[in-house]
This record gives C-alpha cells, sequence and structure tokens, in this order.
C-alpha cells in the first residue's frame, strides 16, 4: 500500500460511488457548484462528492471543514439517518449546514451568502 494510499483511507467502492455522483448532479447541485468551483466564493476552495470516512458530502471546504448538503425530496423519507450523520460529523469536528434544492435553486444568492457567512465565521473561530 502506498503513502497515499494509506494517508487517505478511503474505501475504494466510495471512492468508486463519488466519482460517478460527480458525473450525475442534481440541477441544485450543479447550480451550487458553478458558485463554489475554482475559488469563486471569497477564495475558498470546495470539493464536490467529498468521501469523509464511508460518506459522501455533497460539499466540502476543508480550509474551514465545512459540510454542505443539499437536500432533495428523498431526505425526508430518511431524517434519522441525515440527523446521525450529521451528528458523527460535527463530533469528528466538521460543521454541517444543510439546504434543500428548492433553496438552492430559487434563493441561490441568499445559500451563497449564508455559506460565505460560515466560512468566514469559522475562519475568525480558529485565529
Amino acid at each position: 500500500m502506498s503513502n497515499r494510499e494509506k494517508r487517505h483511507r478511503i474505501h475504494p467502492e466510495i471512492r468508486k460511488r463519488a466519482r460517478e455522483l460527480r458525473q450525475d448532479q442534481t440541477p441544485a447541485e450543479n447550480k451550487l457548484w458553478h458558485i463554489l468551483r475554482n475559488r469563486n466564493l471569497s477564495n475558498y476552495k470546495f470539493r464536490r462528492q467529498h468521501p469523509i470516512y464511508r460518506f459522501i458530502t455533497d460539499f466540502y471546504c476543508a480550509q474551514t471543514k465545512l459540510v454542505i448538503e443539499i437536500d432533495g425530496d428523498v431526505h425526508a423519507m430518511q431524517e434519522e439517518y441525515d440527523q446521525a450523520r450529521t451528528e458523527w460529523l460535527k463530533e469528528c469536528g466538521y460543521t454541517v449546514i444543510r439546504f434543500t434544492n428548492r433553496e438552492v435553486l430559487e434563493q441561490t444568492n441568499t445559500v451563497a451568502k449564508e455559506i460565505l457567512m460560515v466560512c468566514d465565521k469559522i475562519k475568525m473561530e480558529d485565529n
């Protein structure tokens, strides 16, 4: 096993699924990705469909350890799972914020401002 594989320790199936999800984004994920990609949001670097342990997060900023989840209709049927996943991520030191597809599609600027506000707040707390 190479040093790179030891460092990341993401199961190959999880990594493969993350790559597939990047190719098959929802309209809301696609719209938000255009705002977050290439350090467009105040120079914060985001990754999409980023694996963390056995989970694949919709968007992730390593600089602030911020996880952004975009919830579609299916999330109404898995609230308990989502809550447990969020709690686990928080226990590991991640900040998790959630938006609905509708919020991203209809209130894109508001969502972007909230993400930026959270990133800036985390950054200030770390300094």
